[in-house]
């Protein structure tokens, strides 16, 4: 990557941001509102993580949406991490549906398919002239992806080399669309931020089948993976059990635990499943303190290989739920309050230094 260095990827992830804008919802800081990308570009961050569906409801990650979120972040000056999805809706370690057009797809043809749409999509960001500097092959694919003939730990015997094929085409496919003399860093992402054990199984199967990638990529919930002491643990024997590049891809913290609004958070309800609650409560100052301690594990990565991290969509305000007519269940975890107002979290998005 050009920038190197621990904390050279301080982002966000922003994919809802159309539909909070059509719902009308906006964001401001003390400098008065402004789109949220503008915000989160003038505390530090420098990329913006997007993720794409194939074929979803329209203006739900679909590609256009993408491209114009993209056209934003890059003239607020950030730089791209693309999250492909490979699914027509959420894809996580325990969603991965194959989209509808390619469903019923024998091996061979359903490499093809996936390599000609990653080629074709990363060539759709770089021809509007924002380009993708790191791109998800899959997310959270800690169980595969592309079920169920992508799917690991299936009983017919042949639980990697159907899931790694698949890979190691989406990878092909992101390299073939990218011109040369362009940096593109492939991420692989599974939900292993805290479980180390787990991290090491599905990494070591990686490169036993000789998959080619840059970057390891961690969801780190705290209220799901465990202390912020485990997430640290990993994070320093991964980079130098594989020496690659780590890489927190998703993450938050609350800054209250009252429902907003009048509708409940469904993640994180109580102080129980917080682990680290006396030092990190859940309040705005508290929330601040989670991500600082967040940059400081890390920055203790050896050899610079801490790239960074991306909040997990910090603007998610009321209105927006995970499909149409949904209430928002995440309203307690954003850098924003319920009138969209910045919270003292924000800060952490800022360079090294600062």
């Amino acid at each position: 990557m050009t920038e190197l260095g621990n904390l050279c990827v301080r982002g966000a992830d922003l994919s809802f941001t159309l539909l909070e804008e059509e719902m009308g919802n906006g964001t401001s800081d003390n400098d008065g509102k402004e789109p949220v990308e503008r915000i989160i570009a003038r505390h530090g961050a420098n990329y913006v993580r997007l993720r794409v569906w194939v074929d979803p409801i329209p203006g739900w990650s679909d590609l256009e949406s993408a491209l114009v979120l993209a056209r934003r972040a890059h003239e607020a000056g950030m730089r791209l991490l693309v999250d492909l999805h490979y699914s027509d809706t959420w894809a996580d370690a325990a969603n991965q549906i194959i989209p509808a057009a390619w469903r019923g797809q024998p091996l061979d043809t359903l490499v093809e398919s996936l390599r000609t749409y990653t080629r074709d999509v990363v060539a759709a960001f770089t021809e509007q002239g924002t380009p993708v500097s790191m791109l998800q092959v899959g997310n959270e694919v800690t169980e595969g992806f592309l079920w169920p003939l992508g799917r690991i730990g299936r009983m017919d015997g042949e639980p990697w080399s159907e899931f790694t094929t698949l890979l190691r085409a989406g990878i092909m496919g992101a390299r073939t669309g990218t011109p040369n003399g362009q940096e593109l860093a492939i991420v692989i992402h599974t939900d292993r931020g805290g479980d180390n054990a787990g991290a090491r199984h599905f990494y070591d199967q990686l490169l036993e089948e000789d998959v080619h990638f840059d970057v390891i990529g961690l969801s780190y919930y705290p209220f799901w993976h465990g202390r912020l002491a485990d997430l640290q643990d990993n994070l320093i024997d991964l980079a130098a059990r594989y020496d690659k590049d780590v890489l927190v891809v998703e993450t938050a913290y609350p800054w209250t635990l009252e429902s907003q609004r009048g509708k409940p958070s469904r993640f994180c309800t109580s102080e129980e499943q917080l682990p680290d609650l006396e030092e990190f409560p859940a309040t705005p100052d508290g929330q601040a303190a989670y991500f600082e301690a967040l940059r400081s594990c890390l920055q203790r990565v050896p050899d610079n290989r801490g790239l960074g991290f991306f909040v997990w969509e910090p603007a998610w305000l009321d209105g927006v739920g995970w499909e149409p007519g949904l209430p928002n269940p995440y309203g307690n975890l954003t850098l924003f309050d319920d009138h969209g107002c910045a919270l003292p979290a924000l800060r952490a998005l800022r360079a090294p230094g600062v």
